[in-house]
C-alpha cells in the first residue's frame, strides 16, 4: 500500500442543479485499499452534497476538517463544525446528508466500509439503489446498479415461468 498525500490526487467535481455541488478526492482508492474507503470532501458555501440516504451493507463517518455546516441525521439537524465526528450506522439511523450553510468552503473526510452488494435507501424521494460487483465508491465494473421508486415493486412471482 503506497503513501498518499491528498495533494497528489486529483479531484472529481460533482454538480447536480443549483444546490448540489462538492469535490471530492478518493484517497482510500489511491492507497489502494479494499476494505475500508476515505473520501476527501469539499463543499463550497450554499451547496450541497449526496441526496438524504442510509446504507443497508456499509456503515460509514464524516469528520469534519475545516468549516461549518448542517448534518441532517436520522431526520434531527445538528450544527458541525471542525473536529466533529459522527459514525453512520448501516440502518435507517445513520441516514444522512451534509449542507455548508457556513461562511467558506467545508472539508470533511467520509469513510466507509466497502462491502458488496448494497442496498442504499432514499427516504425523501422514496428511492431504493441497489448495487453489486463493485461497492459504493470503489473502482471497477457494477453487474447490478440501478435505482427504482419504491412503489415500483412487483409480486415476486410475476413473468416467472410455469405462472
Amino acid at each position: 500500500m503506497p503513501v498518499v498525500n491528498e495533494e497528489d490526487v486529483e479531484w472529481t467535481e460533482t454538480t447536480r442543479g443549483e444546490d448540489v455541488a462538492f469535490r471530492r478526492k478518493r484517497l482510500g482508492a489511491a492507497a489502494d485499499g479494499d476494505d475500508i474507503g476515505c473520501s476527501l470532501y469539499e463543499l463550497p458555501q450554499g451547496k450541497r452534497a449526496w441526496p438524504y440516504h442510509y446504507h443497508t451493507a456499509n456503515e460509514e463517518a464524516l469528520y469534519v476538517l475545516d468549516g461549518d455546516g448542517l448534518l441532517r441525521l436520522d431526520g434531527d439537524q445538528h450544527d458541525i463544525r471542525a473536529g466533529d465526528y459522527v459514525a453512520l450506522p448501516a440502518d435507517e439511523s445513520g441516514a444522512h446528508r451534509v449542507v455548508n450553510d457556513g461562511d467558506r468552503p467545508l472539508r470533511y473526510l467520509a469513510v466507509s466500509t466497502m462491502r458488496d452488494p448494497d442496498v442504499l435507501v432514499y427516504p425523501d424521494s422514496e428511492k431504493v439503489g441497489v448495487m453489486a460487483g463493485a461497492p459504493p465508491g470503489g473502482d471497477g465494473d457494477r453487474d447490478v446498479d440501478a435505482y427504482f421508486r419504491r412503489g415500483d415493486a412487483v409480486d415476486y412471482w410475476l413473468d416467472e415461468a410455469g405462472e
